[in-house]
């Protein structure tokens, strides 16, 4: 089966650099995919893309040797499967808020006896190899995002969920959970702080911490606070700022 770059990384002691596709084109994965990120996400809960989309999407992606990561919008084991099916190397599932809502998410991410997973890996076992099967359980990363208040109060019990592989920060809806406004690259101290608790945590378990940034010069701050993988920017963020700069360059040049 081809390996999982993500879990062979960690292995390493190296941080993950994830990217993320908020539009659902696959010529958006692909030139994003090339770009050099370590994996690449689609987005299902907040991005444009649906399900009919993932195939095509992790298609693009799968020229390079950047890893197919997907987060489904919900904790349901039919999304997680179906994801996993086309392609998918790791999956993101989000608001997960208790011990066990972290176990259903790993068992539908894994194959009996160990888990619940139904064996139809469509075009996983082309992408994985003919032996997919018998080693998907190995390669497969799982992430539950703490982001809420019944999240950070169950957070010791879930990062010890047996199969767990990782706790991933999703900083705006922790915003809302601590009574802050909503925003990436929050600098509040006690956001920090949590964010550095959920980490904590995550280490004493075994399991790896990601935390979601919005920019370079945030990411590069969350590695040297020992994160294991950085998402560091979207399609649609770069489209945005590239548009700007210029727009303002231009301005600035002729005004």
């Amino acid at each position: 089966m081809r390996l999982n770059k993500i879990k062979q990384m960690w292995q390493a002691g190296q941080c993950v650099t994830l990217g993320w596709l908020s539009v659902s084109h696959g010529f958006t994965a692909e030139v994003m995919a090339r770009q050099g990120f370590d994996a690449l996400c689609v987005d299902l809960q907040h991005g444009t893309s649906e399900m009919k989309d993932v195939g095509p999407m992790l298609q693009a992606i799968s020229q390079t040797d950047t890893v197919p990561v997907v987060r489904v919008g919900w904790n349901e084991p039919v999304a997680i499967m179906k994801a996993l099916d086309l392609g998918a190397y790791a999956i993101i599932v989000p608001l997960i808020n208790t011990a066990e809502e972290a176990a259903l998410a790993v068992s539908a991410c894994r194959y009996p006896p160990v888990g619940m997973r139904s064996n139809g890996p469509v075009r996983a076992i082309h992408y994985g190899g003919g032996d997919y099967v018998a080693n998907a359980n190995n390669e497969i990363v799982i992430m539950a995002m703490i982001e809420t208040k019944e999240g950070l109060a169950n957070l010791d019990a879930i990062c010890a969920t047996p199969g767990l592989d990782a706790v991933y920060i999703g900083p705006a809806d922790l915003s809302f959970a601590l009574g802050l406004a909503p925003r990436g690259d929050n600098p509040d101290p006690l956001h920090l702080a949590t964010c550095d608790k959920i980490l904590a945590t995550a280490h004493k378990h075994g399991i790896k911490c990601v935390m979601h940034c919005a920019s370079a010069a945030f990411a590069a701050g969350a590695v040297k606070r020992g994160f294991d993988m950085v998402m560091l920017t979207s399609d649609l963020s770069c489209m945005i700022a590239g548009a700007r700069a210029q727009l303002d360059e231009l301005k600035s040049k002729t005004a």
